[in-house]
C-alpha cells in the first residue's frame, strides 16, 4: 500500500506542476480547446472523448461510493472536473482511512 500511496503523491505533484505551467502559458481556456478538438473528429478529439468518458465514470463511481448523497454528488462533480488531480488525492485519503 505504501508504494501505491507514493505513486498517488507523485502523480499528484506531476499533474500540479504540469497544470501550473500550462495555465501560466495559456490561461484557463481549457473547455473551448477540449470540446473544439472533439468537434474536429480527429485523434486529439477521440482522446478527449475517451478521457471525458473516464472522467464521467470516475464521477459516477465517487458519487455511488457515497450513496449519491449531497456530499457524494459534490465529490462526484469534483471527480468529473478535477480529473486525476482530484482522484489521486481522493484515493490517497480513502486508502489512509481504510488503513
Amino acid at each position: 500500500m505504501t508504494s501505491f500511496r507514493v505513486l498517488l503523491v507523485t502523480l499528484w505533484l506531476i499533474i500540479a506542476a504540469y497544470t501550473s505551467v500550462v495555465v501560466a502559458r495559456h490561461g484557463f481556456g481549457l473547455l473551448p480547446v477540449f470540446f473544439g478538438d472533439i468537434a474536429t473528429m480527429a485523434w486529439p478529439g477521440q482522446f478527449n472523448l475517451d478521457f471525458l468518458s473516464m472522467l464521467t465514470l470516475s464521477g459516477l463511481w465517487v458519487s455511488w461510493r457515497h450513496d449519491f448523497s449531497a456530499p457524494g454528488l459534490a465529490l462526484g462533480l469534483l471527480a468529473l472536473f478535477g480529473g486525476a488531480f482530484f482522484l489521486t488525492a481522493y484515493l490517497l485519503i480513502i486508502s489512509i482511512q481504510a488503513k
